[in-house]
């Protein structure tokens, strides 16, 4: 059976437009994290998610997961991959830490991928090696100037570096989790379960936070960065990057999968410089070069012997 052109063609740009969606998340910080403590932020996030998830559900007349099994293996990477690793990036940006610094750390991503396929017997090729070893060392050249700035905004600590590496090994954890024990099921219904989860596990946390979230600035009306960033995290982040991710999971493999977020850096990077006039070095284009070529090493069918 054939797969018709249109859709040929949507499968092979999904990746990129996931990329180009995913990168924005450190955009939409920068816009909205100043107004906002981030468990707040992402609470009202996944309850407005939710909200548009479940019109879209009834409206399409898909099904639900049927098993009690399916319903716990959402609530898994739900909370890891939503909850986990976006709670733990947003908390990293929010007590001081660059945005560079924590893509990089985020970026090891690929290389826990397959250094764990490889222990479990996977078959993660020496040309595969190749490109996720390339792809992590495009990515520190994208990132390298954001070193050693000490600024504002762009600081190191132990408690930053902690909400960091937790983000890391929740999105690494929760890919290998959800390709391993997710069964196919349509991705509206399983992203409305583990929005449902990540919310249940971060609206305690929201709750705790000491700062109230400010929605409406009375000198200045309606705060429309925040707005604007709100809107943004719903309908494209999680709508349509979480979305594509699952779709990404379910149809490839986890070590191609995951390789796609050596890319986010320098997309952001790229993005950075059209709306806020952030400057891009020669070290920053031959990275992204670097990391493209790395990642067409990973993602590059395998010929038949």
């Amino acid at each position: 059976m054939t797969v018709p052109p249109k859709e040929n063609a949507w499968l092979r740009a999904m990746p990129w437009v996931f990329v180009l969606i995913w990168s924005t998340g450190f955009i939409v910080a920068r816009y909205g994290m100043p107004h906002a403590p981030p468990m707040k932020f992402l609470a009202v996030r996944y309850a407005l998610s939710i909200l548009c998830f479940l019109p879209w559900i009834w409206l399409s007349g898909v099904k639900w997961p049927t098993s009690r099994a399916q319903w716990m293996h959402l609530a898994v990477t739900g909370v890891l991959m939503h909850a986990g690793y976006l709670g733990g990036v947003w908390a990293a940006v929010k007590a001081g830490m660059g945005s560079g610094l924590s893509a990089l750390i985020v970026g090891i991503q690929p290389v826990l991928t397959a250094i764990w396929l490889s222990g479990t017997g996977s078959n993660v090729s020496r040309r595969q090696w190749l490109g996720l070893l390339l792809g992590f060392a495009g990515l520190v050249l994208v990132v390298s100037r954001k070193f050693g700035a000490g600024g504002p905004g762009d600081q190191a600590t132990w408690v930053n570096l902690s909400f960091a590496v937790m983000a890391l090994f929740a999105i690494t954890v929760g890919t290998l989790y959800q390709k391993r024990f997710v069964t196919t099921c349509d991705v509206r219904t399983a992203n409305a379960v583990q929005l449902l989860a990540a919310l249940l596990v971060t609206l305690p946390l929201a709750l705790l936070e000491l700062e109230a979230m400010r929605w409406m600035d009375a000198s200045a009306g309606l705060n429309w960065q925040l707005t604007g960033a709100m809107a943004w995290s719903v309908l494209g982040l999680t709508l349509g990057g979480s979305s594509l991710l699952y779709m990404l999971i379910q149809r490839g493999a986890a070590a191609s999968v995951t390789s796609l977020m050596y890319l986010v850096p320098p997309c952001t990077a790229l993005i950075a410089w059209g709306l806020f006039d952030e400057p891009i070095t020669a070290v920053t284009v031959a990275g992204i070069a670097l990391t493209a070529f790395g990642v067409s090493l990973v993602v590059r069918p395998t010929k038949p012997a």
